[in-house]
Order: structure tokens, then C-alpha cells, then sequence
């Protein structure tokens, strides 16, 4: 995994995301039909448009050394809500936001950045949406893929390697994970952070 991620890569890397939820949105809607009210191929699709737009069109700011990444991607997710202003186009956007308010007034990130990142835009679409793992949204994807990310940084693996064998099978809801059910009242590591609480009922259940 590089050491070091420079704005480009940071822009090329929306973009790209961006580009697969255009390319999927038919996919979502067909989804979604199944579970909900059908219309979130529409929104994913409006985002990505939005999102690839505001990739090409906003350069990062020139400074040397590159320029405000946080800023900028707080900035996308501004642009994510204001083409969707939707119940999933804010949770996007909110996700946006805090991983950028965390790596505001950087110029270039580390691995540990963007697993920072990672958790932080999980958190603050928790926060937003009020909802709990278990419940069948977003979140029952967000906080285990945060996981794995954060794992394979940990063991040094490169981005391009797989992270689905690093997840386990989804549990029943009110099932505690064997790990969190031997923890302790104080867990080890980024749970024993301020944010313990939620975060710590993020990954147990």
C-alpha cells in the first residue's frame, strides 16, 4: 500500500466512484423496488453525474505541495446534496464532510488517514440517520467494509487486495460478535476513543 496518497489520486478516486454509481443506478432501483420505494437508482445516479462534474470542474487548490484535501472533499459533499437533497443524498454528503473535516488543511494523506476517514464518514452517517447497526440500512455495510479497510492498512496489504475474505457472515441483529462479547467495558483501540459508545455498538452488533 503507498505510503502516500497525493491529491490527484484522491480526485481520480471520486471520480471513479462517482462513475459506478451512474453506471449502477438501474441496479439500485432494482434493488431498491424490493425493499423500499424504488427511487434509489435515481438519487445514485444524480449524485455520481454530480460528483464526476464537480471532480473535473474544481481543481484542488494550487498551493505548493498541493492543495486543502479536506476542504475539498467537503466541498463534494456539498455538491452530493445540493444534486440530490435526499434522505441517502445527505447521508452521502455528511460522509463526505467528516472524512473531510478530518484531513482538513492536508496536503497529501497516509493509510491511517483514510481509515480515519473511513470511520469518520461511517459515524457521521450513524449520527445523521439515527439509525443502528442491525437495522437493515446502509450502515449494515459501511461499519464492516471500515473494518476490513482498517485491517488490511494494519497488515500492510495493498488497496487492490480483496477485503471481502476479511469479512465474517452477517450475524442476527441482537447477536454480539464472539470478539465484543469477551471485551471489555473498555475496548482496545479506536472504540476506546471519545465516540466509545457508538462506535463500540457499531462493531458488536
Amino acid at each position: 500500500m503507498a505510503e502516500v496518497i497525493r491529491t490527484q489520486a484522491v480526485v481520480d478516486a471520486l471520480a471513479r466512484a462517482a462513475a459506478v454509481l451512474e453506471a449502477q443506478s438501474a441496479y439500485f432501483t432494482e434493488l431498491d423496488q424490493a425493499v423500499g420505494d424504488g427511487d434509489m437508482g435515481i438519487t445514485m445516479g444524480k449524485i455520481g453525474v454530480a460528483l464526476q462534474a464537480y471532480a473535473a470542474e474544481t481543481p484542488v487548490d494550487d498551493a505548493p505541495g498541493g492543495g486543502d484535501i479536506g476542504k475539498w472533499l467537503a466541498q463534494a459533499g456539498m455538491a452530493a446534496n445540493r444534486a440530490c437533497p435526499s434522505t441517502m443524498g445527505t447521508l452521502l454528503a455528511t460522509a463526505l464532510m467528516r472524512a473531510g473535516k478530518e484531513v482538513r488543511g492536508k496536503t497529501e494523506l497516509t493509510p491511517d488517514d483514510l481509515v480515519t476517514m473511513f470511520r469518520a464518514a461511517a459515524e457521521g452517517m450513524q449520527e445523521r440517520g439515527k439509525a443502528k447497526l442491525g437495522d437493515k440500512t446502509i450502515l449494515d455495510a459501511i461499519f464492516p467494509a471500515a473494518d476490513a479497510f482498517a485491517a488490511a492498512v494494519a497488515d500492510h496489504a495493498s488497496l487492490a487486495q480483496p477485503a471481502a475474505s476479511r469479512w465474517t457472515k452477517p450475524r442476527p441483529a441482537a447477536t454480539p460478535s464472539p470478539r465484543c462479547a469477551a471485551a471489555s467495558a473498555a475496548p482496545a483501540g479506536w472504540a476506546s476513543a471519545p465516540k466509545a459508545r457508538s462506535t463500540r455498538d457499531a462493531r458488536c452488533w
